[in-house]
């Protein structure tokens, strides 16, 4: 009785490789460069790893993420109402079995030109057959 929770206890404290890679199926996509025209929003996780999780850009509409270990680039499906700098108040993304629902909102700072702050933000990932993921994000917005 006592190994299995000493065993319990091992597992629990060691990290994993889901824990380095991100939350949930989510992983970190990697430093990205600003689009060469238009605006993109870099999102990092909330916890304690602040990961680069997520890139949308405005032109073509689409978002980066990395799930299940793969990057893939998922294209706008709807998009509400107009916050600016080419983004919605709620995107939703799709690709795939992958739904990707964005739901973020900015703020314009005099001591940021050609962008903005993303103030609060959740990604929500959807797919069939799996556990639907929330998650906080935080980030700023850059535009060329």
């Amino acid at each position: 009785m006592i190994s299995l929770a000493l065993m319990l206890a091992l597992q629990a404290a060691a990290p994993s490789a889901a824990t380095n890679t991100g939350p949930g199926p989510l992983g970190a996509i990697g430093k990205q460069k600003l689009p060469a025209k238009g605006c993109a929003a870099y999102l990092w996780s909330m916890d304690a790893a602040r990961q680069l999780v997520a890139m949308a850009t405005a032109d073509p509409a689409q978002i980066r993420l990395t799930v299940d270990g793969k990057t893939t680039d998922y294209a706008m499906a709807t998009q509400s109402p107009a916050i600016g700098f080419g983004f919605g108040g709620v995107t939703v993304y799709r690709g795939g079995d992958v739904t990707a629902t964005l739901d973020m909102a900015v703020a314009v700072r005099a001591d940021i030109s050609a962008g903005a702050t993303v103030t609060s933000a959740t990604l929500r990932i959807d797919r069939p057959g799996h556990d639907t993921v929330v998650m906080p994000v935080g980030g700023l917005i850059g535009c060329v």
